[in-house]
């Protein structure tokens, strides 16, 4: 055991001597890994049969009920048994405490072209998808813009993508689950069979119904390159205004309702909104191959209009899906301050970005309970129309920008729909269904902490969540939650969940949804002690 002042003075190093722990260990270590998980995939491809599908989920079916057959005190709660640190969500769920379940289901199944939808098995990530469909013209109507993202993972949890203000969540391009209930049994739920309440629950259920083994989703007709403007916009009334305008949130036909909408929020005053359209090739525009190693991080990129003024270029499509991968949206520059320098970029981007499966491979519990306080890495889904009061509360409590913003709409299936509360009355388009939100990014290391200033970490996310709660949003639940179960049933409605829990033989079976969620860490102990330090 490490006495605690050798411990204190090893953490103080780590911190002070932070790029030069990643630049020197974890980014060639992390390198030599992810070509490690790509030998491993393809050795795996190589075996790889869509056809074995049927015998792989009898397979996991008969470890079920296997599990069925087990005295009831030596039933411990079923999970998957795929290593916390591949998953890309921040908690790491005690799977040691659970049975494991193997899910070795990484094909891609089948492509209707009539009716546009793709069915795969759930461990194909964005990555995969991306290499699979853009040749062929199509892409997912929803596509994260993370390479290691598996469907699975985004079906049960959630995800947005700039296209979002036309699709939707996620989990509006799912046509079809297909799940191994508690009973073993093998069931596929749509909106309109007999499993659609099963259908409507799994969303945002986190692996805590049953197990996924394929799922359909749809597909879009895309063209090679997307046509993006970049549209520097000073004045905060300004650039809230245009986000809403042109997203739908005013009125349901807006004269200019782009394929594409995203919005980065440099200061309180100061934004790049960027429109794109699928497009062809056009000689008279400036190609901009984004996402090759040697090139700016594309937020610093788009940051350069602010000086330059609006301009427009086009991007290959899969360069576009996956602009922010490199830097991880803009986590990276704080462990690599000089990362976007021209000759790092050239002669070590390559080994850009650190696979966020090393990170937490090599996150021991010391590890997560120190870098928990030291930064955030949050997804919030706010009404657009408070955008002003989310720049604001997000500004105060976490002195952190960039800000990133996605449109996206949130429809108002009724009552009984799922996990997300209908949205508030007042938020909803004129003559529509549902109300446009969107999607607040804040990634990175507070202000405070920068400074070396007193920073509780637990306080700045629980009045994250309490606003949040006010006006009607939603916390993305792969990341760190800080709220009770109480407070979490006041952002979530659970009512058809517990209903389907005990339908669908989950109960008993499958850990509560909240109980997946929460850190694994006392998040209020941390709090209590911040408090009494400052």
């Amino acid at each position: 055991m490490m006495p605690n002042w050798l411990k204190k003075r090893l953490i103080q190093w780590l911190e002070d001597n932070r790029e030069f722990v990643v630049c020197a260990f974890c980014l060639p270590a992390s390198f030599l890994f992810t070509v490690f998980l790509h030998l491993k995939a393809f050795v795996r491809g190589l075996s790889s049969e869509p056809r074995r599908h049927e015998q792989a989920v009898k397979e996991i079916q008969g470890k079920v009920q296997q599990w069925n057959k087990l005295p009831p005190k030596d039933r411990r709660l079923l999970c998957t048994s795929r290593p916390n640190w591949l998953s890309l969500s921040i908690t790491f769920f005690e799977k040691h405490l659970h049975h494991q379940v193997a899910i070795p289901l990484y094909d891609i199944l089948e492509l209707d072209e009539t009716a546009m939808t793709v069915r795969v098995e759930p461990m194909v990530t964005i990555g995969d998808i991306t290499e699979y469909l853009i040749p062929k013209g199509y892409s997912l109507a929803v596509t994260i813009e993370l390479v290691d993202a598996t469907l699975g993972g985004l079906a049960f949890g959630t995800g947005m993508s700039t296209h979002s203000h036309k699709a939707g969540l996620y989990h509006e391009t799912i046509t079809s689950y297909e799940v191994v209930l508690g009973d073993g049994s093998l069931v596929t739920a749509t909106a309109n069979n007999e499993y659609s309440d099963l259908y409507k629950a799994l969303p945002w259920c986190h692996g805590s119904l049953g197990f996924l083994v394929a799922l359909t989703l749809k597909i879009v007709k895309i063209k090679p390159y997307i046509k993006i403007k970049y549209i520097p916009v000073e004045g905060q009334t300004n650039y809230c205004n245009m986000l809403r305008d042109i997203s739908g949130a005013n009125q349901a036909n807006p004269s200019y309702h782009p394929d594409y909408i995203e919005g980065t929020i440099f200061s309180k005053d100061k934004a790049v909104i960027m429109t794109g359209d699928y497009s062809d090739y056009d000689r008279k525009i400036t190609v901009n191959h984004c996402a090759r190693w040697y090139k700016p991080w594309f937020y610093k990129h788009v940051e350069s209009f602010l000086e330059k003024g609006e301009s427009v270029e086009l991007i290959p499509l899969r360069d576009y899906l996956l602009r922010h991968n490199r830097p991880i949206f803009w986590v990276v520059e704080d462990m690599i301050s000089f990362g976007n320098d021209p000759i790092f970029r050239t002669l070590f981007g390559w080994l850009l970005p650190p696979k966020p499966a090393f990170l937490k491979f090599t996150t021991t519990p010391g590890v997560r309970a120190y870098t928990f306080t030291k930064q955030v890495f949050q997804d919030i889904v706010l009404p657009i129309q408070e955008l002003e009061k989310q720049i604001e509360v997000a500004s105060q409590l976490f002195d952190k920008f960039p800000l990133l913003v996605y449109p996206c709409k949130i429809i108002d299936h009724g009552p009984m729909s799922g996990q997300l509360r209908r949205p508030k009355g007042k938020y909803i388009v004129p003559k529509t269904n549902y109300t446009m939100y969107n999607d607040l990014g804040v990634y990175g290391v507070p202000g405070k902490v920068k400074a070396k200033k007193p920073y509780n970490p637990v306080y700045a996310m629980r009045k994250m969540e309490e606003f949040t709660r006010d006006v009607g949003g939603y916390s993305f639940l792969y990341a760190d939650i800080f709220m009770t179960k109480k407070e979490f049933e006041e952002m979530f409605d659970l009512t058809l969940y517990e209903i389907v829990r005990k339908k669908y033989k989950a109960e008993g079976a499958f850990p509560h949804l909240y109980d997946k969620v929460k850190p694994e860490i006392d998040v209020f102990a941390i709090g209590e002690e911040y408090a009494i330090s400052e």
